[in-house]
């Protein structure tokens, strides 16, 4: 009935979204698969996978106004659009500069005419024009909500993590390529900037946020403050 009352997409998109309601949220997605759904205070959370570097895409969908927001158009724009429900997508943000966190962004951004956000410093290494340049504090909304924008140097110089205060729930942390299950990103050998981003992930991070935060990364599984933070002394005795 359900389908022959929606077309084909339709049809397929709200048959996707309700099983993956079904399904108890735990951030694992691979290339291909299905979504995972996470439902908070004021936002839905769509994360997804796209490859060919099995990259992970958020799209935040606001509760009260149906405004969407995506983190990251990696890859696979037919991906990311079949994702979006029938609010407005306002904005793309993206994490930092390198190319398998933009593949998708020029034409999700023809298609739905979504404004596109990054780090001032990054910004111009991202083919696509930056309409929103961000800095350390500012905050980006999706409709009713706002996400905070965190700085975080040594991955790129303009990464960025946006954070998500939950009314009466956790912090939600997307950290690009900052910070994963393990360590901080990688920093192709480099000791400043591997210092830079420790520092900045302590600091910013850490020091600041509670061991329930959960964070979700670039790639790859998500992960809480309070898992990774015993380690934080290995990672700095191995520089990596």
């Amino acid at each position: 009935m359900l389908s022959r009352a929606l077309n084909r997409p339709e049809a397929w998109r709200v048959s996707r979204a309700l099983a993956c309601r079904l399904v108890a949220y735990d951030g694992n997605v691979t290339v291909g698969g299905p979504p995972a759904v996470r439902e908070l205070a004021g936002l839905v959370l769509t994360k997804v996978a796209v490859g060919p570097m099995d990259n992970n895409a958020y799209l935040l969908r606001c509760v009260k106004t149906g405004e969407q927001l995506l983190i990251d158009a990696a890859a696979e724009a037919p991906t990311l659009l079949g994702l979006l429900g029938p609010g407005p997508l306002t904005l793309v943000v993206t994490t930092h500069r390198h190319r398998d966190h933009w593949q998708a962004l020029a034409e999700v951004v023809k298609a739905t005419s979504a404004r596109t956000a990054a780090h001032v410093d990054d910004a111009p290494g991202i083919p696509v024009p930056t309409d929103v340049p961000l800095h350390d504090g500012d905050h980006v909304r999706v409709g009713a909500a706002e996400l905070e924008v965190i700085h975080l140097v040594g991955h790129t110089p303009g990464s960025i993590a946006l954070l998500y205060d939950e009314p009466g729930g956790r912090p939600h942390l997307f950290t690009g390529d900052s910070l994963f299950p393990g360590g901080v990103g990688n920093t192709h050998g480099s000791r400043e900037n591997f210092e830079s981003l420790i520092n900045d992930v302590e600091r910013k991070l850490f020091d600041r946020l509670p061991d329930e935060t959960w964070v979700y990364p670039g790639h790859g599984a998500d992960t809480t403050l309070g898992t990774e933070r015993p380690h934080l002394g290995e990672w700095r005795a191995r520089g990596w």
